[in-house]
């Protein structure tokens, strides 16, 4: 089977090129396609605890670590004890970090608007559809765990 005719393929080429065309937006702004996202998950009023943005992002605690003090450096976001609970970590977005946010949105909101203008609401459907029906495929360990020895 050639490459072009495996679904991950597709899928993975996909991703790339959205990630692209995403990091080349953000470097206008000098950050990057993850600092966007991570903006995006941080609640803009009351803060996000630190131990929640990781799971939101697919992120391991160390790379969550080296972005949030990446955006810490850039002054976007502050660490704020929380007033409930004082072991826990809230992320705060500054000034900067909220104009930054608002300019992430804007730029998912353009490119969700520029994909829905273009191709019809039956073929997105379907697309979503496709897409839950793999990612349940793969949290039910339908695709490996089947297989008997």
């Amino acid at each position: 089977m050639r490459r072009e005719e495996t679904i991950d393929h597709h899928i993975k080429t996909a991703w790339h090129a959205i990630a692209r065309m995403y990091n080349q937006q953000a470097l206008k702004y000098g950050g990057t396609m993850s600092i966007g996202f991570a903006l995006l998950n941080i609640q803009s009023e009351e803060g996000t605890p630190a131990t929640k943005i990781g799971p939101l992002m697919g992120l391991e605690a160390r790379s969550l670590t080296r972005l949030l003090k990446s955006m810490e450096e850039k002054g976007l976001i502050t660490r704020k004890t929380d007033e409930q609970d004082k072991r826990s970590v809230r992320i705060m977005l500054t000034g900067e970090g909220l104009k930054r946010r608002e300019k992430a949105r804007e730029t998912v909101l353009r490119f969700n608007m520029t994909v829905k203008n273009a191709i019809p609401v039956r073929k997105l459907d379907v697309f979503f559809e496709v897409v839950q029906d793999i990612n349940l495929m793969i949290e039910r360990n339908e695709i490996f765990e089947k297989v008997s020895s």
